[in-house]
């Protein structure tokens, strides 16, 4: 990789922030974590960045290894990018960092997207496996018309898409940010239910077990009179 963004420092910290510490190169990877996607999907994914920022995180991915692009065998042979084996070293990563943010959050903001790819890999990022042994259930969460994804859950196992699924055992509607009150453990699910804050289809008895599969750890507390200086 060539780049005068360089820390100049011999580190596998410092050069894995010069190959993806630039800004929107993590969030171009965490769109192409589930699955190849072409241009314009990227774009749709991230509608803020602009088209020459895109561009050149892509070439920067590209000549670091960790991106490639490939064209589709198909009629249409459309070119997609897609993470290589180095790159997708970077799941579990970027996963990590995920709930480590996530546990600043709050709610969001009127400005804030929230987009398919973000939902689903927020449901990666707060499943607790151990919980899930055992457990054999798909959920549907319906985060608005467009916003549709469902996760099964299959003795600690998790596969998580777009899209409604016919056999689900339970249907989450949240009338707002309540999803993210549920698995930070603000809000109980009968609180929940109690305040119409969330609409369900299905057994209650699956939204008490959502809140025990997907769950957002809380920040540590400073001791008092603890500070930095």
């Amino acid at each position: 990789m060539t780049t005068t963004r360089t820390y100049g420092q011999f580190c596998g910290l410092a050069r894995a922030l010069e190959i993806v510490g630039e800004r929107w190169s993590m969030l171009v990877i965490r769109d192409l974590v589930l699955g190849p996607k072409r241009y314009t999907d990227l774009q749709r994914g991230l509608p803020r960045i602009p088209a020459s920022i895109l561009s050149s995180r892509l070439n920067e991915l590209e000549q670091a290894g960790v991106i490639r692009r490939r064209v589709l065998p198909q009629l249409d042979a459309s070119l997609v990018y897609e993470l290589t084996e180095y790159g997708s070293e970077l799941d579990h990563i970027l996963l990590d960092l995920g709930l480590w943010g996530a546990r600043s959050l709050g709610h969001p903001k009127d400005d804030e997207v929230f987009t398919n790819d973000a939902a689903i890999l927020s449901l990666y990022t707060t499943f607790q496996q151990e919980a899930a042994v055992g457990v054999h259930v798909t959920y549907v969460l319906r985060h608005s018309d467009s916003l549709i994804i469902h996760a099964m859950i299959d003795d600690g196992t998790l596969k998580v898409g777009s899209g409604d699924h016919p056999a689900a055992d339970l249907v989450i509607e949240p009338q707002g940010p309540e999803l993210i009150d549920l698995v930070n453990g603000q809000l109980t699910a009968s609180e929940a239910m109690a305040t119409g804050r969330v609409r369900i289809e299905g057994d209650f008895a699956h939204l008490e077990l959502f809140t025990k599969l997907f769950r957002i750890p809380p920040k540590p507390e400073l001791p008092d009179g603890l500070a930095f200086h």
